[in-house]
């Protein structure tokens, strides 16, 4: 490719509505451009990149077993109705109507698709295991599309779903593309956890998220030095923190006039956060009131708190008219003598003595709360809801917990048969008895990758693209365009590094050299070829590693070889 006939609009001011790194550097390095909030074109750097990606992906998946396919991006509100979550899946859901009135959805997955087709053709075991792929568009009304290709409305996917006889066969193909995606990022030159994850609105059993390491990450994960533990802050299991115990005193209500924090309590009254509760409101689709309590030091975990209450699919926060109706108050709520209200409690709080907690009326609290004593164990549900924080003990070595953050680029599930049962999708076992499909899915975030490899990827300058994974692996510059011997040694060269199989641009434009200089290093080509006339007058050609910003001469004669030897570095 020339630089002449490439598409690749270039800007040296970054738009204003962008937020983070890598939709910043993308934008100037020419590689997208909005078309409306969420939604982006990929110009020719950028669907390089892609295509890069995704040929990645595919030798993976197809090297675990997986047969790649395509599948309607419309799907009939049928298939979802007869699964239970045209209902529960939220506002995400892009639904539209055809000119007959019949509903039907913008795929934002297609696990009711892939089961559906699966049903209706797969009927033996002998069939089985069977791993289908796709990669294509995929829809979701993001309420606040932003950072880029991070959080967009429509984005590019890798799915597949695995179809197994058994348990075993499931948790088989699990490990099968837990491997792979391992071996996926890995070739993407990404640094990056697989940390376990809550299965949110896909369901089934247990999950990996694969986070790539970045500040700018919307992830917040949690991660042992000492083990091999790492959960996000969504699923990271807590141990239970036990209070020393302490000599029981009588429960006693006292006035807290305009306390209604935990840290105005715990001022007013002199004590500890450690020994106070805190109170949080939520209400469901159903508008059931949900009140989750934890220590005053601890903050609520909305998802935990959504998996412990059943049919809770999502959480609001709570109108006072029904903090009221429960007979209670905000800002001095607690489980003793409320009424009408589901109460989920932290289990390290049902260890605490004599604590501080609301007494349902205005300005006022109670004191010496022993929940283990004062909470009605009937009417409460004892879970693990509190959002992990540094210095936890970890669940597997008991050593303090870090923090960091990352940005969500795959994730592994396993789903049992939870489709295959809400769909009928049956086969006949070796007896044969009719049995549901054992199944997992397993997603990757095209765009995501790319985003997440110049956030983890790039200086002042611009973007540092690996070698896999960049929209071109060497770009020749020569100095002077108009040139002929320059032109016609960068030419020749050029045309020796496609024959030697190597990706290469020749940056033939009619522009200052500061120019094609500070280009070359926004878009972030891996190595700079430069010939000037100096490069005429020795023989020597300069090398630039975008990388390390280091500088090379080599003979024209061994050019070539030295490239290669580079490149397989980088």
């Amino acid at each position: 490719m020339r630089a002449t006939q490439l598409y690749a609009p270039t800007l040296r001011e970054s738009p204003a509505e962008a937020e983070v790194v890598s939709h910043k550097l993308m934008y100037r390095a020419g590689l997208i451009r909005k078309a409306a909030g969420g939604l982006y074109s990929y110009l020719p750097l950028a669907w390089r990149t892609m295509k890069k990606i995704m040929q990645i992906i595919r030798e993976e998946m197809d090297s675990a077993g997986g047969q790649e396919l395509m599948m309607p991006i419309v799907q009939p509100a049928e298939m979802w109705q007869e699964s239970g979550r045209w209902a529960v899946y939220g506002p995400e859901m892009m639904r539209l109507k055809d000119r007959h009135g019949r509903e039907f959805s913008l795929g934002p997955t297609h696990e009711e698709m892939i089961t559906t087709l699966v049903r209706d053709e797969v009927r033996s075991y002998k069939q089985l295991p069977l791993m289908l792929y796709q990669i294509q568009n995929k829809y979701r009304d993001e309420r606040r599309p932003r950072f880029g290709l991070m959080r967009s409305r429509e984005f590019v996917m890798k799915d597949l779903y695995s179809f197994d006889k058994d348990i075993d066969g499931m948790n088989e193909s699990y490990q099968k593309m837990y491997d792979a995606y391992v071996r996926i990022f890995t070739r993407c030159g990404l640094k990056f956890r697989a940390v376990e994850a809550d299965n949110g609105a896909i369901g089934g059993g247990h999950s990996h998220e694969f986070t790539v390491l970045a500040p700018s990450g919307e992830s917040s994960i949690a991660y042992c030095e000492h083990c091999d533990y790492a959960a996000s802050d969504e699923k990271a299991e807590l141990k239970v923190i036990c209070a020393d115990a302490e000599e029981l005193k009588p429960l006693e209500k006292v006035s807290t006039p305009a306390c209604h924090t935990i840290e105005l309590v715990k001022n007013f009254l002199g004590v500890p956060i450690e020994k106070t509760i805190k109170a949080v409101a939520f209400m469901d689709d159903d508008e059931r009131l949900i009140l989750a309590f934890v220590r005053g030091d601890h903050e609520v975990n909305e998802i935990k708190v959504m998996n412990a209450v059943e049919g809770a699919n999502h959480l609001y926060m709570a109108e006072e008219r029904l903090i009221t109706a429960a007979g209670s108050c905000a800002g001095f709520m607690s489980p003793i003598g409320i009424k009408d209200a589901i109460i989920v409690v932290d289990a390290t709080v049902m260890e605490m003595y004599n604590a501080v907690a609301g007494a349902n009326e205005v300005d006022t609290h109670f004191i010496n709360v022993t929940p283990r004593r004062d909470f009605d164990a009937k009417k409460i549900h004892v879970a693990d809801i509190r959002m992990v924080q540094a210095g936890d003990p970890c669940p597997k070595c008991g050593k303090p917990l870090q923090m960091t953050r990352g940005i969500e680029v795959g994730q592994v599930f396993t789903l049992g048969s939870k489709y295959s049962t809400a769909l009928h999708a049956t086969f006949l076992d070796e007896d044969g008895l009719e049995r549901f499909f054992e199944m997992g899915c397993y997603g990757i975030g095209v765009g995501r990758t790319m985003a997440a490899a110049i956030e983890q990827n790039n200086d002042a300058d611009g973007i540092i693209w690996t070698r896999a994974i960049a929209p071109f692996e060497v770009v020749i510059v020569p100095v002077n365009a108009k040139d002929s011997a320059q032109i016609a040694l960068a030419e020749e060269l050029y045309n020796e590094l496609k024959a030697a199989g190597v990706d290469v641009l020749l940056d033939d434009r009619k522009e200052r050299a500061g120019v094609k200089f500070k280009d070359c290093d926004l878009i972030g080509y891996p190595l700079r070829v430069t010939i000037s006339p100096k490069t005429l007058d020795s023989g020597n050609v300069e090398i630039k590693i975008r990388r390390s910003g280091e500088f090379m001469n080599f003979a024209r004669g061994e050019l070539t070889a030295k490239i290669l030897e580079l490149l397989e570095t980088l």
